[in-house]
């Protein structure tokens, strides 16, 4: 069996975690039934326990070859390419229990879009549009328990999960919720359909990083 279908890891996580992990040709036959969701660049996924990102990275796969062709077909600059690459990785959640898990999922993910970024602009890629990127994914994956809603990292700190909103001008509006409040029973259809907990200040979406948000 190859590793892209394995589908445990151990007994052993499997008898303390419940880890089963979902192969590649049973994630696209689930995605295939919400195709259209999968291929709109800005369409929210959450996946509550997403171990090491065998859907997400379906997901991302699907949003980036809309981007790359395009690119291809001369509809889209490299920027235009940039700003929607990074809407399309904005739209992807992840909640995981486990953290070698949560940190080989935004590895996968990272690479991929860097595997992707590279091949189309090669010398011209930015190292900022990574940054971007890399920290998105350090927030969208999250280390934490769904159940609890509580991060593994902090037991004492509930799960927050922050909604990027692309406004004019290439600028970026973040919110984040209570991920308790957007999944208990009061929640409405929309996801961020709550009120945010905390607001930030637009930034441009080439310059997301530590340093505006300071965390």
């Amino acid at each position: 069996m190859s590793l892209k279908d394995r589908q445990i890891k151990s007994k052993e996580r499997v008898v303390a975690h419940g880890e089963v992990f979902t192969n590649e040709r049973e994630v696209n036959a689930m995605l295939d039934l919400v195709k259209q969701e999968t291929e709109r660049l800005d369409s929210r996924f959450l996946e509550p326990a997403c171990g090491d990102g065998n859907f997400l990275i379906q997901i991302l796969k699907r949003k980036l070859a809309i981007c790359e062709d395009r690119v291809k077909q001369k509809v889209y600059t490299q920027l235009q390419y940039e700003h929607d690459a990074i809407v399309s990785v904005s739209s992807i959640y992840g909640i995981e229990l486990l953290p070698d898990n949560a940190a080989a999922c935004r590895e996968r993910l990272y690479n991929y879009f860097c595997e992707q970024y590279d091949k189309l602009f090669k010398d011209k890629v930015k190292a900022e549009c990574k940054t971007s990127v890399k920290y998105l994914l350090e927030k969208n994956i999250i280390l934490g328990d769904a159940l609890s809603y509580k991060r593994i990292d902090n037991p004492d700190e509930w799960i927050r999960v922050s909604e990027w909103s692309f406004l004019g001008k290439g600028m970026v509006n973040r919110r984040d919720y209570e991920f308790s409040y957007l999944v208990g029973e009061d929640s409405g259809v929309d996801l961020f359909s709550d009120l945010p907990a905390e607001t930030f200040a637009p930034v441009h979406f080439l310059k997301l990083n530590h340093k505006i948000y300071g965390q």
